[in-house]
């Protein structure tokens, strides 16, 4: 039996990244609820899609505040602290990005410190972490990715209701997956950001990944333009 062997149709990897967002946004639109997003929350919806494959889990669940986007950039050219609930998050993202915009990513996961707070209190190591990083850095622009553990939201939620944190200086990015509090734990996401006037991002559900997280911040950083001065906000353009 022979068998020929093949060369891929399109070999150059800037070509394939470009082809494959034109494949995404030509499939994109033809969703019903593409059209209620604008620019810059398109660009971070394609992302995930191009991260996933997946159009209708994304584009029917995921959930942005008015100001989302804007904030998320203004906080990462702001030097934001970038506290997420896993390594996986860190090792996704983007050094050239982290470096260029100083975001120095924070995860207390695995410090002894914590694990010894969460045997004592009895929680989730991701839940004293986040707690133990926002109590050290209350006073910064902070910008909190989950993309595992539900128990971080809770935890970031009261520990920023507990140290009176400027909800200015927050944006929230709340992807978790799972079964066991996820769903409950983005509820009380999406109340407190109504409630605080808090921005954010929440895909919505059971659906999740700490690599939707990353491509969201690869999306914000993406999008992030000279502020313009005319307007007094950045234009993403």
């Amino acid at each position: 039996m022979n068998f020929e062997t093949l060369e891929p149709p399109i070999n150059i990897g800037d070509e394939i990244s470009l082809k494959s967002f034109e494949m995404i946004h030509a499939e994109a639109i033809e969703y019903e609820g593409f059209a209620r997003f604008d620019e810059n929350e398109k660009a971070l919806v394609e992302r995930l899609i191009h991260t996933t494959t997946c159009f209708d889990q994304v584009i029917d669940n995921i959930f942005f505040t008015d100001n989302a986007m804007p904030k998320l950039k203004e906080l990462l050219e702001r030097k934001a602290k970038l506290i997420v609930d896993t390594n996986m998050i860190r090792s996704g993202l983007s050094k050239f990005y982290l470096d260029k915009y100083e975001n120095e990513v924070i995860c207390y996961v695995n410090e002894p410190e914590v694990f010894e707070m969460a045997k004592v209190n009895k929680t989730t190591r991701s839940y004293a972490a986040v707690q133990l990083a926002i109590e050290k850095f209350k006073d910064e622009p902070l910008v909190l990715a989950c993309g595992n553990a539900p128990t971080y939201i809770y935890a970031a939620i009261n520990a920023l209701i507990k140290h009176k944190v400027n909800m200015d200086n927050v944006v929230l990015l709340l992807f978790p997956v799972g079964f066991v509090n996820v769903v409950e734990s983005k509820v009380y996401g999406k109340k407190f950001m109504e409630h605080f006037n808090c921005e954010g991002v929440i895909l919505e559900g059971r659906y999740g990944a700490s690599t939707m997280v990353v491509a969201s911040l690869h999306a914000a950083y993406r999008l992030i333009k000279d502020y313009d001065t005319e307007y007094g906000k950045y234009n993403g353009k």
